[in-house]
């Protein structure tokens, strides 16, 4: 087990995302187009709440890689309670394997959970076995290891996949890879595939670890640049800069916009080969910034956030 949410002794010290309109403390976003998945540590219930009141589009209760083994139990104890109380957030549970997977989802059947992350996927049984005992939950695949990597594909065709995650922590762990974007490219790269040939929303991407802002933002705009729209967020104050790299930026609404009031006063007819891939690139990007409440405005973007490629927004 990793540190790919293991890390959960970071403090939120920037209050500054609370003035943001566009992700509004608490409002959830549709798992298919959301952005930031926060983990939460299960054997920590007193930041349940504080995450449901984030600006997380998904919260994910961990009992797995947070937790140590005699915490596991209580860890779980608090997730259902939480749940049982009326709230339907996702669970990262314990891989299929360990000691603590079967009792997990034992568990997780009697609740009404949003969906599960499931640790350590190596093969399509990992995902299948999980889903005949949370029938009907949505199960996010997080692969994290070698092995899992070269079946990512059949992994990523399952019936029961619902959308891929990286767990970079262990997969580096299992690797011996450094943590340069250019050494990982090859695997992100991989589940970026893997997802649009399995007809997938993108992948999600690995964890930042640490508090620079600097460093998230730049980690944000590498996994756009790979063609992931999602990101595992660590505490509650990465999950505003998550959600603003990986949301479509004020230019690309405005060249969206300018694009099909072009269009239009061209005729509305297709005029030239470049035309269907621009009417579906505009699309896209509006489609999002709907999705996401996000307005156009007169002011230029935040210079300090790379905004992400538009040609990677998949779903």
């Amino acid at each position: 087990m990793g540190n790919d949410g293991g890390v959960y002794d970071q403090t939120s010290t920037d209050d500054s995302a609370d003035d943001h309109a566009s992700d509004p403390e608490g409002f959830r976003i549709d798992p298919v187009l959301a952005r930031s998945w926060l983990l939460v540590n299960g054997a920590q219930a007193g930041r349940f709440a504080p995450a449901a009141r984030s600006r997380a589009d998904i919260v994910v209760l961990d009992i797995e890689d947070a937790v140590a083994p005699k915490d596991k139990l209580t860890a779980r104890d608090n997730v259902m309670s939480w749940l049982t109380a009326g709230n339907a957030d996702w669970v990262r549970v314990n891989g299929f394997g360990t000691p603590w997977w079967a009792d997990d989802l034992a568990a997780l059947s009697t609740t009404h959970v949003g969906g599960v992350m499931l640790a350590m996927v190596e093969s399509v049984d990992h995902v299948s076995e999980t889903a005949k005992r949370l029938p009907g939950v949505p199960i996010v695949a997080l692969v994290e290891t070698a092995r899992g990597l070269e079946r990512i594909s059949e992994i990523a065709s399952a019936k029961a996949t619902f959308r891929l995650a990286f767990g970079i922590g262990d997969f580096r762990r299992d690797t011996g890879f450094g943590d340069d974007p250019a050494t990982l490219a090859y695997a992100r790269s991989r589940f970026t595939i893997a997802a649009k040939a399995a007809h997938l929303p993108s992948a999600i991407d690995g964890p930042t670890v640490g508090s620079s802002a600097l460093k998230l933002s730049e980690a944000t705009a590498v996994s756009a640049e790979f063609g992931m729209t999602g990101k595992i967020c660590l505490t509650p104050d990465q999950c505003h800069p998550v959600n603003e790299g990986l949301s479509p930026s004020q230019d690309e609404i405005s060249w969206a916009r300018e694009f099909f009031a072009e269009f239009e006063r061209d005729g509305g007819e297709i005029r030239n080969g470049s035309d269907l891939p621009r009417i579906a690139r505009a699309t896209k990007i509006l489609d999002l910034a709907r999705a996401y409440g996000i307005e156009a405005t007169d002011y230029d973007d935040d210079p300090v956030h790379s905004p992400a490629p538009s040609d990677t927004y998949h779903y």
